[in-house]
């Protein structure tokens, strides 16, 4: 989805975009297929196991060793789809992929450079533009500063440019015109160059742009061939050959665990207990989730030299293979010392166990019926009490479950830096601990909607939803707790998202940096180097010290009121902050209206006028780390400035319109729990992720219809709201309350 928002926020058409997804599938399929094949054996034989069936096959003597044959025939073919996916279909479509991403975001590399943001993806280029196109392709204020020369760096300053893309031959160029070209060391500003263009056209490095999304194939994409020829020439050059190594291994491990599943299915799923299909379902997410974790724990260990890259891959297939084959020895033996058991007995008690419940229930309902119209009319503060206490055990699961899959994602992403000893167990405890806020934003609206759909369909699925009605008790009045939870989980995300959201998605976006392998400088404001005035000044420099205030080798370039030019550049050796601002070593050069050079001052020392301090060591303005307020008074300074806000404004209106996410889950979520509330619980499960899925579709297309400036923001912002409160409206108008 999000290279799919960025596509559709450029212009790319829906069949380019749905063919990107298409290319995909395998991708999925290969980790899909395996799990698939655990989750069906185990609730299939979960519900044997509830229905008392499993208990019945025992006492006929039917072992397990009988019920593997069919286990291992579906697994042996699941294993063999799964193999022609990762060795056959998933090399070819991931580079359709690649070929595809590569053609369509070469030809579009210049809609990255936005306005008033400094473009530094091009090596010793800084880029920066006042304003742009509708399309982007033509800048309007262009500042340049080109210093792949250090010793004499040049500044150009145009009225408009665009980039120029030849993606069959490979080049990449700035086109400026009507602007002009200043070129000075630093420290001999008697000899100043200024030269006029009307037209000026410069070839940068084409590999800036075009390898990292190019069409050569990765380790995924290559045949087991290559992969092998890849090894070799790694050997060779002196490297570690353990990438392909691990890749050629992993086309084949992962469909043996096909089989390993099988045991383990078989041995879990087969039991006396009565959980159910929940509970299996439950089950096998948390074997899932070991098998995976140790197969990338492995990975990591053997990037660290701490495992042999031949025997990675296969870990997880033993670590996980032998207790499963125990647990079904297990299963075989206990069934044999009940085999001497009758079958009579076991069929007696089913029976008697399946007709008692009814006997009771027929009684009570004769008895009790009054009672419980009584119960029912006026004693409804206890009823709300009894459907928010599910409501919140559900919502308690679904939380702390899907916040642990973040933790163990992340854990996954970032352990083999872990093994290698790159970073330390403390730096990923500070990581979690910043970065819970925004897993709380992520988690929360869906585990409101699963917590919604479950709990309407555990009281459909027990006929108290229907004995509710019968005693007069609307399904919008047994909604009435579960409504105004979701307008709590509201107020809580607009609270998280206007007071620690945006400082701790910074600290933990550092620290990831960091870990990562990055310096802390490069990351950090303190190595910012270029910003904007709120004046319109630019300004540029090599280090800053704010424990001292000090800034040394600062540049600033002021621009004239009635055309983009430069008026003034002013150069500070060493600034000091006492108070006021303190400069050593200053020149200073004006230029007049017809671009002619005024003479220049030099001063060894003196005072200077430039922005207080605290703007030196303040993050640039960033929708993400800003509240709403913070970002409408920054937009209103743009707006004022003439500058283009659309993109800002989207971002504004979704600070509004997100935190209502939980209200218009939980609407959604009470006709989908009532319709398909009797097929159980972990059917609410599936319809919630599903709803979850579309949901975000549908904010991601909205968010780039109108950043793309097709839709109005506060439309584009709130059109996924209003489109999912409409259907709601329409199934709770719908079904019978």
């Amino acid at each position: 989805m999000d290279v799919a928002e960025s596509l559709i926020a450029k212009g790319v058409g829906g069949w380019t975009i749905l063919r990107l997804m298409m290319t995909l599938v395998p991708q999925a399929l290969g980790i899909t297929l395996p799990m698939s094949l655990l989750i069906g054996l185990l609730i299939a034989f979960g519900r044997l196991s509830g229905d008392r069936e499993a208990v019945a096959i025992q006492a006929c003597g039917i072992s397990p060793r009988r019920l593997l044959r069919p286990v291992l025939l579906m697994a042996g073919i699941t294993a063999v789809i799964t193999n022609y996916v990762l060795v056959s279909a998933l090399p070819d479509a991931n580079q359709t992929f690649r070929e595809i991403t590569y053609s369509v975001i070469a030809s579009r590399t210049q809609d990255e450079v936005k306005p008033r943001v400094f473009y530094e993806d091009f090596p010793n280029i800084i880029l920066y533009i006042r304003d742009a196109s509708v399309d982007g392709q033509v800048w309007q204020d262009v500042f340049l500063a080109d210093t792949r020369n250090p010793e004499r760096p040049e500044i150009f300053v145009a009225s408009q440019g665009r980039m120029l893309l030849n993606k069959d031959r490979r080049q990449v160029s700035i086109m400026l015109t009507s602007g002009t070209r200043h070129e000075v060391a630093p420290d001999t500003p008697e000899d100043y160059e200024i030269h006029e263009f009307e037209r000026m056209v410069m070839a940068l490095d084409p590999e800036t742009v075009f390898p990292e999304i190019g069409p050569e194939r990765g380790y995924p994409e290559m045949t087991i061939s290559e992969l092998k020829v890849e090894s070799e020439r790694l050997r060779d050059t002196g490297e570690s050959p353990h990438r392909p190594i691990m890749e050629i291994h992993k086309k084949f491990s992962i469909p043996f665990a096909c089989f390993v599943f099988a045991f383990i299915g078989l041995g879990l799923g087969l039991s006396h207990r009565k959980d159910g299909k929940l509970a299996s379902f439950v089950l096998a997410i948390g074997v899932i989730f070991s098998y995976y974790v140790v197969m990338y724990i492995a990975e990591a260990l053997a990037k660290g030299g701490q495992v042999s890259p031949h025997l990675a891959m296969w870990l997880p297939n033993v670590l996980l293979g032998v207790p499963g084959v125990l647990l079904l020895y297990g299963r075989q033996t206990s069934i044999e010392r009940l085999g001497s058991l009758r079958l009579a007995l076991f069929l007696k008690r089913i029976l008697v166990s399946c007709v008692r419940p009814f006997l009771k229930l027929r009684g009570k309902r004769a008895i009790h019926a009054p009672r419980t119209f009584e119960f029912f009319t006026f004693k409804l503060n206890l009823l709300d009490r009894y459907i928010t206490r599910q409501y919140l055990r559900v919502v308690g699961l679904s939380f702390f479950g899907l916040i642990g899959i973040f933790y163990i994602a992340t854990f996954i992403d970032l352990s083999d830096k872990l093994f290698k000893g790159q970073t330390s167990g403390g730096a990923l405890i500070e990581y979690f601990w910043f970065a819970t806020p925004q897993y709380v934003y992520y988690v929360l609206p869906i585990s409101v909607l699963i917590a919604t759909l479950v709990t309407i369909g555990l009281l459909t699925k027990s006929s108290e939803l229907t004995v509710m009605k019968a005693c007069g008790i609307s399904t919008y009045r047994t909604a009435a707790p579960l409504i105004f939870c979701g307008v709590i989980g509201s107020g809580l995300l607009f609270g998280i998202g206007e007071t620690i959201l945006g400082s701790a998605n910074q600290r933990a976006e550092a620290i990831r940096h960091v870990i990562r392998g990055g310096s802390p400088q490069t990351f950090d404001v303190l190595n910012r180097k270029w910003f904007v005035a709120p004046d319109g000044s630019i300004y540029h420099y090599a280090y800053l010290d704010p424990d001292l205030e000090e800034i040394h080798g600062l540049s600033k370039y002021e621009f004239g009121s009635q055309q983009w030019a430069l008026a003034k550049r002013t150069f500070i050796n060493r600034a000091s902050f006492k108070g006021d601002w303190e400069g050593t070593s200053i020149w200073v050069r004006q230029f007049d209206n017809s671009l002619n050079l005024m003479p220049y001052t030099t001063t060894e020392q003196g005072s200077l006028s430039l922005e207080p301090p605290e703007f030196f060591v303040t993050e640039q303005p960033d929708a993400e780390r800003m509240s709403y307020r913070e970002l409408e008074r920054y937009i209103a300074e743009l707006r004022t400035s003439g500058f283009n806000v659309v993109q800002l404004t989207v971002d504004m209106q979704r600070k509004l319109s997100f935190p209502f996410v939980t209200v218009v889950m939980t609407l959604i979520a009470v006709p989908f729990g009532v319709l398909g509330g009797k097929r159980g619980a972990m059917y609410g499960v599936g319809v919630g992720l599903i709803l979850a899925i579309v949901y975000w579709v549908a904010i991601s297309i909205f968010g780039a219809v109108g950043s793309a400036g097709l839709l109005t923001p506060v439309l584009a912002a709130w059109a996924p709201n209003i489109l999912f409160c409409a259907g709601a409206g329409y199934l709770l108008l719908s079904v019978r309350t």
